[in-house]
């Protein structure tokens, strides 16, 4: 096959959906698929474009003989606001349309693989599909709209709130696949009038051989100075779709733990209020995200991984970390309900509590701090369910099958 993927993230961006285009990208080419990856600079998570990045001009790369990729320029607001978020994605769009097309007329893929976000680059992909005479397919990690209606950044009554709904539901309608990352999130695919023959789960992944539970201390411990007996951790992106505002109210309701150390490894807008919030606890910890090598000790230094998300949203998104956590084989601590895309699946591997109550989630966490055998037995399962449902070998095999079922029909 020959396929066209546009995305906006993509490697050497090193958490969340980047993790997953790139992953699918090397794997395709990997099994011997023509690739060609149209991308944005990297800027995630801390919204500005990478070191040795910077400047108005398109990179491109290769790997291998199969795989190419082009990094587009695009504009990148240190406050990404619903209005600054709309003209990044969409000058993003507008320099990645020559790519794409170019691509189209050379390379006449067989099929268009969008990733959602961005939506607002979705029409470029169809157009360099149009030009190829090539199938498409659109992937959403997360549903944008919804997204952004949930965390306040758009008003769902407002102009651009229903001028955003109803250019999503234009782009829903034209694509020959739709794939969304759980069992809940394609079921708002058929919410959304997408007849089921067009749906298709399509989940992130671990890849379990870069994971391995620890059974001793992690060495990460000791090089980022953290002494206390029990660490609890978030790591990735700090956004306000997350809920982060809880973690350090949980920090302050524990502050008598003299065991506990509260550790927040990652960028992002919301940085700076957290380190505010957080300036008069000697509890938690901020550090930079830990480079790829060392994320099996990253994890495993963690006795308890900490998941927040906003009420409303644990439907709209999953987030991409959690097959990660799993495979550690530490529990998970999430602010989800129980019949939620997130709360089904973590439920059995940790515990859950309401979204936005720290004190539930407080006493939460000193219940698994103060019970070893209780942290074991959900880490356990953790591990397992990450091994029977997000090995990466497991998602990516049967997807190349429904590659070919869409270019037959």
């Amino acid at each position: 096959m020959r396929i066209l993927m546009l995305g906006i993230n993509y490697a050497p961006e090193i958490i969340s959906i980047a993790v997953y285009s790139t992953g699918l990208a090397e794997q395709l080419a990997a099994d011997g698929h023509y690739v060609e990856v149209v991308t944005a600079l990297p800027y995630f998570p801390g919204w500005r474009v990478f070191d040795d990045w910077r400047g108005w001009r398109w990179r491109k790369e290769a790997s291998g003989d199969r795989l190419r990729i082009t990094h587009c320029p695009l504009y990148v607001p240190a406050n990404p606001t619903g209005a600054r978020r709309i003209l990044h994605h969409a000058s993003f769009a507008l320099s990645a349309l020559p790519v794409m097309l170019a691509a189209a007329l050379r390379r006449r893929p067989d099929l268009v693989f969008v990733v959602a976000p961005s939506m607002v680059a979705a029409p470029v992909g169809l157009l360099a599909a149009r030009l190829a005479g090539a199938k498409t397919w659109l992937h959403i990690q997360d549903y944008e709209v919804d997204a952004a209606f949930a965390t306040r950044l758009i008003a769902e009554d407002s102009r651009i709130g229903l001028t955003a709904k109803a250019f999503e539901s234009w782009v829903l309608r034209r694509f020959d696949r739709i794939s969304s990352i759980s069992p809940q999130m394609v079921a708002k695919l058929l919410a959304k009038n997408v007849p089921e023959a067009r749906c298709h789960e399509l989940r992130n992944w671990a890849d379990l051989s870069r994971i391995t539970p620890l059974s001793a201390t992690s060495p990460l411990r000791e090089t980022l100075g953290i002494t206390t007996p029990h660490v609890a951790l978030y790591s990735g992106n700090l956004a306000n779709k997350q809920g982060l505002e809880i973690l350090p109210a949980m920090a302050r309701a524990l502050l008598h733990r003299k065991d506990l150390t509260f550790v927040i490894c990652g960028d992002g807008p919301m940085r700076a209020a957290l380190v505010e919030m957080s300036k008069d606890l000697d509890n938690i910890r901020f550090f930079p995200l830990q480079p790829v090598e060392q994320l099996s000790n990253l994890l495993g230094m963690a006795d308890v991984h900490l998941l927040p998300q906003i009420k409303g949203a644990a439907d709209l998104m999953l987030p991409s970390k959690m097959a990660n956590m799993l495979a550690s084989g530490r529990p998970i601590l999430a602010t989800a309900e129980r019949h939620t895309a997130l709360g089904v699946e973590v439920e059995g591997a940790g515990l859950l509590v309401e979204p936005g109550d720290f004190d539930a989630a407080a006493a939460a966490l000193e219940s698994l701090l103060d019970d070893p055998t209780l942290r074991a037995r959900l880490g356990t399962e953790g591990r397992r369910r990450a091994q029977a449902r997000w090995d990466i070998g497991g998602v990516l095999r049967p997807l190349q099958d429904a590659f070919h079922a869409v270019l037959q029909s």
